[in-house]
């Protein structure tokens, strides 16, 4: 067994400990009265799940310098972590004790004395210099189709997507026409609908691939595939027959660009106290009254997939419903111009390129078919269905968002000049971009893993909010790291860094925020306790 797999062992073992330590917590108190710890328990299950994908993903490749160095460090600092604190966020460091754990850390570090008690400056300066050289870590997936596919996606983003992506942002620009009609050539909104009904047929591993290269260019061409990538697998799943016909292929050509119509005003993650009303004429038509929030892409959209309460008098979610809601698509004269719908959009700070809008429904019609797969109640469930795809895909914008960040640092370090050489060569700028690529790669695999279960068939809600947690945290720790490695120049709207700053803080918060995350997972280990 190697070095790295008794560490990982020895962390396995630590990670049981912390389960069971759990368990007999939550025996007595629920999970909600025990957040802290709850949530600790899942990010010490993703720090070790993040190593166990970094290790198959070592073993399986060439394990070429960097890849043994990426390797290394990811366990260096990953054990370390585990038994120092764990960070939840900036202000957030789980500790053992605060889970009783004290005895198996020590344990921890008994078996692991070889990673901890090394100092590996000289590693992360290696890594760096290997990086300054172009030579980065592996990337195949061991199978050319796929390899063919990250390579046809990243000369597009190169191509198309990174020359114009700050300028688009700066001016708070919907995605080109162009740019939207050359991604659905290349089938990106159709990857994952069947064959069948016009789409590519491909699964989850594939739609990282693609997600991950589009966000590395701008997270907002990566973000455009979500809205298909939802309405298309909750219309793959759940639709009637005349649905999937209808729709699959006009969404999967790119015709028909979708919106996801869930949250409102005051409803975040509670979405069983949505108040949005449906409610069927005699004549059959759904006439919708109600507010939302929040609506990715809701005014260049034909198509929104609407979560409304159609059973008023069931409680929570079984009175949900999922509707199918054609629209006319608007324009920047006339966002808007469907009868009884209106919105306003909301400024953000980044995350452009679709539109944020709060959205208004007074007695808006939509057709009698509407009702996805015909059946009422089940809007809740059927969203569900499609959460761990959604999360998956959102780990993958990370991973894009993540890379490009330390691109941008790197180009900076290398070309900037202090006190008469290149900055990178101080050890506080070439440390940050060590660990950043480490924390890059070990995102990576584990959205990867977490595809390939997706892709295997398994129910994967726990490996989605682990890809999606990780991915998050990694996006913004290196934008904020290589803004750091700008210096002042990273503050100033001009420098790209500034733009994948402020795209980095929403992964943390959409498609379930860090702490939802963290909740589905440990709720999921022990067993689904209350």
């Amino acid at each position: 067994m190697s070095d790295y797999r008794q560490a990982l062992t020895a962390a396995q073992n630590y990670r049981a400990a912390a389960q069971a330590a759990l368990g007999a917590r939550l025996d007595h108190r629920p999970i909600d009265r025990e957040q802290r710890a709850a949530h600790g328990f899942a990010w010490i299950a993703t720090t070790v799940a993040a190593l166990d994908a970094t290790l198959d993903w070592y073993e399986a490749g060439s394990r070429q310098r960097a890849d043994a160095l990426v390797t290394h460090l990811a366990f260096a600092e990953g054990i370390a972590q585990l038994v120092g604190g764990l960070p939840m966020g900036q202000n957030e460091i789980f500790r053992p004790a605060d889970l009783g754990l004290t005895d198996a850390a020590a344990r921890l570090a008994e078996a692991c004395a070889a990673l901890l008690d090394s100092d590996q400056a000289a590693k992360r300066a290696e890594l760096v210099a290997l990086l300054a050289d172009g030579q980065w870590p592996s990337e195949t997936l061991h199978d050319a189709d796929l390899d063919a596919i990250r390579d046809q996606y990243r000369r597009f983003t190169d191509a198309e997507i990174l020359p114009h992506a700050h300028g688009w942002h700066l001016a708070n620009a919907l995605i080109p026409d162009a740019t939207v009609a050359a991604m659905a050539e290349l089938g990106t909104f159709g990857i994952c609908i069947p064959e069948e009904f016009g789409g590519l047929g491909l699964g989850k591993l594939v739609m990282c691939i693609v997600t991950e290269e589009l966000s590395r260019g701008w997270i907002g061409t990566g973000s455009l595939g979500t809205r298909s990538e939802i309405a298309g697998e909750l219309i793959v799943l759940g639709g009637t027959e005349a649905q999937k016909a209808d729709w699959l292929p006009r969404i999967a050509s790119g015709e028909v660009l979708p919106t996801a119509v869930f949250t409102e005003p005051d409803v975040g993650s509670d979405l069983g106290s949505l108040q949005t009303r449906a409610k069927q004429n005699p004549d059959g038509d759904w006439v919708i009254d109600g507010a939302k929030s929040w609506i990715t892409h809701a005014a260049r959209s034909d198509l929104m997939t609407l979560l409304a309460r159609t059973l008023p008098d069931a409680k929570g979610y079984a009175g949900l419903s999922m509707l199918l809601v054609p629209k006319p698509r608007g324009s920047e004269e006339v966002p808007f111009p469907a009868t009884g719908m209106t919105g306003s959009e909301i400024e953000v700070l980044g995350y452009r390129g679709m539109r944020e809008y709060a959205l208004q429904f007074d007695a808006m019609h939509a057709p009698a078919d509407a009702l996805l797969g015909g059946e009422e109640g089940q809007g809740f469930k059927q969203l569900m269905r499609t959460f761990e795809g959604a999360r998956i895909q959102t780990a993958a914008r990370a991973v894009g968002v993540a890379r490009r960040a330390l691109e941008l640092g790197l180009d900076y370090a290398t070309t900037r000049k202090q006190f008469g050489q290149p900055i990178i060569h101080f050890p506080r700028v070439s440390d940050k971009l060590a660990m950043s690529l480490v924390d890059f790669v070990t995102a990576r695999e584990l959205s990867y893993a977490a595809a390939r279960a997706k892709d295997g068939g398994k129910r994967c809600d726990i490996e989605a909010g682990m890809a999606k947690l990780l991915g998050a945290r990694a996006a913004w720790s290196n934008a904020d790291a290589s803004l750091q490695i700008h210096g002042g120049n990273g503050y100033a709207m001009e420098y790209e860094i500034s733009r994948v700053l402020c795209d980095a803080r929403i992964l943390n918060i959409f498609e379930g925020a860090a702490e939802i995350q963290a909740q589905v997972i440990a709720r999921g280990l022990v067993g689904g306790r209350n």
